[in-house]
């Protein structure tokens, strides 16, 4: 009768286990790689793991999950949301205008940057000045896009954008590349979240 008993309860903690929520799981979860073991296991929650950033995403559910903190799990209807990972950069952006050192002497450069100077006090949009002068090849009209980090910008641009108010037009020499820019910071620099969070039906 023991043994009987000891059966039971065993295949009564089974079945509960096996019943957990969506939510319970989800509190197991804390790697990328944990999530999609959940989502190869558990096919009929439609599960997926969303790439979210504050820049491109902008839906009421969107901005509600870029809100939460790493590891935050809530519900919305029955669909259930747990944040898996979180960061968080400041992205700067800018037009520039590139002179390539090794193609130039340091006395064309200082005169290119002269003529440029003029013609951008005279009315002439940085722009135009990007399109005419630049030596990258660059299509944007010296657009950098958002950008943060080294990997994007040369961090001797990066640091310079940063220390500058929008609007203004500087200088950046980097030295040892013998890269030239003429930069106008476009915009003031914006924190940038992305997240990625594992999203499954049922709460």
């Amino acid at each position: 009768m023991k043994n009987v008993f000891l059966g039971a309860l065993l295949l009564l903690s089974s079945s509960v286990f096996s019943q957990l929520t969506v939510t319970e799981k989800f509190q197991k979860i804390g790697t990328v790689a944990e999530a999609q073991q959940f989502i190869d296991a558990n096919a009929s929650l439609k599960p997926a793991l969303l790439k979210l950033s504050s820049q491109k995403d902008s839906s009421l559910i969107e901005k509600r999950l870029l809100r939460q903190n790493k590891g935050d799990i809530f519900s919305v209807g029955y669909v259930t949301y747990k944040v898996i990972e979180a960061t968080e950069k400041v992205a700067y952006r800018a037009n520039y205008i590139f002179l390539d050192g090794s193609s130039l002497s340091p006395t064309q450069i200082d005169s290119i940057k002269k003529i440029i100077q003029q013609k951008y006090a005279d009315g002439t949009s940085f722009t135009q000045l990007s399109d005419q002068f630049t030596m990258d090849g660059n299509t944007t009209h010296g657009d950098t896009g958002w950008f943060f980090g080294e990997e994007m910008m040369p961090k001797e641009f990066q640091d310079a954008v940063k220390n500058h108010k929008t609007g203004d037009v500087f200088y950046v020499d980097v030295a040892d590349k013998q890269w030239h820019y003429i930069v106008k910071k476009t915009y003031d620099d914006d924190d940038k979240k992305e997240i990625t969070v594992l999203r499954a039906n049922g709460r």
